[in-house]
C-alpha cells in the first residue's frame, strides 16, 4: 500500500538529521558544538556544510576550517588562554571521531539508492539502510552530546548562558 505517513514539514529526515549533527561537530569549537541544529541551519554555514556533506574536504581542510571556527567560538565566549587550549583538543578530538561516520553515512545512502533502483521494490534493504542511518545519527548525537558537555565544563557559567542566548538567536533564523 502507498498510504505514506505523514510528517510536518519541519520533522527532519534522518539524513538531514545526520547532516546537521555531522555539521555541528566540524563547527563545534566555532560556538559550542554550534548549536546542534542552531548554526547548521544558518545560512552563514551552509556553503560549508554542503561541502562537507559532499566529500569534498580534506582532512587538512576540515582541520584549517575547525580552526577559523575555534577562533570564532573563542571571540563569542571570550575565552581565557587557558579555556583555548582545554577546548580547542576536545573539538579536535571530536571532528576525528565524527569523520568515519560521514562516510560509512554515504555508504548506507547508496545502499537505499541501490535498492529504489531495483526492478522491484527491495523494502528489506531499504529497512537496513534507514536502521543504519539511524544507529548513525545515534553514535553522531551521543559523541556531540559527550563534546557539549565536555565543553561546557570549561566554560563559566556566564559564558554558558551567553552563548546558549547566541544559539537561541541562531535557532530561531530563517534557513534554505
Amino acid at each position: 500500500m502507498n498510504d505514506p505517513t505523514p510528517t510536518s514539514p519541519s520533522a527532519p529526515s534522518a539524513r538531514r538529521l545526520f547532516s546537521r549533527y555531522t555539521a555541528v561537530a566540524f563547527l563545534a569549537g566555532a560556538a559550542l558544538v554550534a548549536g546542534v541544529g542552531g548554526l547548521a541551519r544558518s545560512e552563514a554555514m551552509s556553503g560549508w556544510h554542503h561541502g562537507v556533506m559532499d566529500g569534498t574536504h580534506s582532512a587538512a581542510e576540515v582541520s584549517v576550517h575547525v580552526d577559523h571556527m575555534l577562533k570564532h567560538f573563542y571571540v563569542e565566549v571570550d575565552a581565557t588562554d587557558a579555556q583555548k587550549a582545554q577546548i580547542g583538543p576536545l573539538v579536535k578530538q571530536a571532528v576525528n571521531d565524527l569523520m568515519p561516520l560521514h562516510s560509512q553515512l554515504q555508504s548506507a545512502h547508496s545502499d537505499a539508492m541501490q535498492a529504489l533502483e531495483q526492478p522491484t521494490v527491495d523494502r528489506a534493504s531499504l529497512e537496513a539502510a534507514r536502521a543504519e542511518h539511524l544507529r548513525l545519527a545515534d553514535e553522531a548525537s551521543k559523541r556531540i552530546v559527550q563534546l557539549i558537555g565536555d565543553v561546557g565544563d570549561v566554560l563559566t557559567p556566564a559564558q554558558r548562558k551567553a552563548l546558549a542566548e547566541h544559539l537561541e538567536q541562531l535557532r530561531e533564523m530563517p534557513h534554505s
